[in-house]
């Protein structure tokens, strides 16, 4: 989640936002949180896991359907 944080910080183009699944359950289901964390972009979930920072700017820059 930190790696969303320093995105956003570094440009006005990105919102990031950390939920607490067991606080929002249905937010949680919604998303098929399964695993922490949940990455998801412009409503999708896209990724589970940690990953290194330029992986990460990579996936969140790739287009949805990859």
């Amino acid at each position: 989640m930190l790696l969303a944080y320093k995105l956003a910080f570094a440009s006005e183009r990105v919102r990031a936002s950390g939920i607490e699944a067991t606080e929002f359950p249905s937010l949680a289901d919604a998303m098929e949180v399964y695993a922490v964390p949940r990455i998801v972009v412009d409503g999708v979930p896209r990724w589970d896991g940690a990953v290194p920072e330029r992986v990460f700017v990579d996936r969140v820059l790739a287009p949805a359907f990859e």
